[in-house]
């Protein structure tokens, strides 16, 4: 998928929570194509920021020609981010990275698992699976309740199910602890972003059930293009790779850790 390098306006910037923020940009022509699981390079607005911060493609308004970004609080660039007001330009690269394989294979239950920020390319997903007439159900997890973001986006979509590891909404727990969904149903594809150890124990879950799986990893991305190697996986057919290059997403089978 062709590379873009862009000057985007910024449409609307919102706290959404204690911790993370809603970016919009737009554009004067029509978008480029992007897939869901893909991601962008943003430059920060600051000369104390030197790398761009690689940042998921949350979604996608083609009526709007918006694209949007969520974007987790957690130091210098993403807090700069955070403050472009409405006006303000980003220069932009887009679309990086393999996305999800919804495109190239047959689905028709999918399970939508997210935890933390890592909900942000499941709504965009979400997005292009529901139009393709394919109601997804989304399965989340957070600290608490203030972890689980953008629920009623999600909702136009697909059932939205939660955990929280202080049961203060859903099920107490984690992700997979979540028996009465993951018991209870069958899904034939099972796609999930979020932090490693979740995104483990999710593989763990979909290989003992024989349930295709694939994952967007969280790595620290700085080109966004492989040349900087500072976000090695190492996988089973190819050693190591980068995961900006070649992932973020990924068949749990290609994984090391999933062996």
């Amino acid at each position: 998928m062709k590379k873009y390098q862009l000057d985007l306006p910024v449409a609307d910037n919102r706290m959404i929570s204690g911790n993370a923020t809603l970016l919009t940009l737009t554009h004067a022509e029509p978008l480029p194509d992007m897939a869901a699981g893909q991601f962008a390079e943003l430059l920060v607005p600051s000369a104390k920021v030197l790398l761009r911060r690689p940042v998921s493609i949350h979604s996608i308004n083609r009526q709007n020609n918006t694209v949007e970004f969520l974007i987790q609080i957690v130091g210098g660039g993403t807090k700069a981010l955070a403050e472009l007001e409405k006006g303000d330009t980003v220069n932009v690269v887009l679309p990086l990275g393999n996305g999800f394989s919804y495109r190239t294979v047959h689905v028709a239950k999918p399970l939508l698992i997210g935890g933390g920020v890592g909900v942000a390319p499941l709504l965009f997903l979400g997005q292009e699976l529901a139009g393709n007439g394919i109601r997804p159900t989304f399965l989340f997890g957070g600290r608490s309740e203030s972890f689980l973001l953008r629920l009623d986006e999600f909702r136009k979509y697909g059932d939205v199910f939660r955990t929280t590891e202080d049961g203060s909404a859903g099920e107490k727990g984690f992700v997979t602890n979540h028996s009465l969904l993951l018991d209870s149903d069958s899904f034939d594809r099972i796609y999930a972003c979020g932090p490693t150890p979740m995104l483990k124990a999710v593989a763990k879950w979909a290989k003992e059930h024989e349930t295709a799986c694939e994952v967007s990893l969280e790595h620290k991305m700085a080109c966004g293009i492989g040349a900087c190697l500072c976000c090695v996986e190492d996988t089973a057919d190819q050693g190591n790779v980068c995961v900006c290059k070649d992932g973020p997403v990924f068949p749990i089978e290609r994984l090391k850790w999933q062996i």
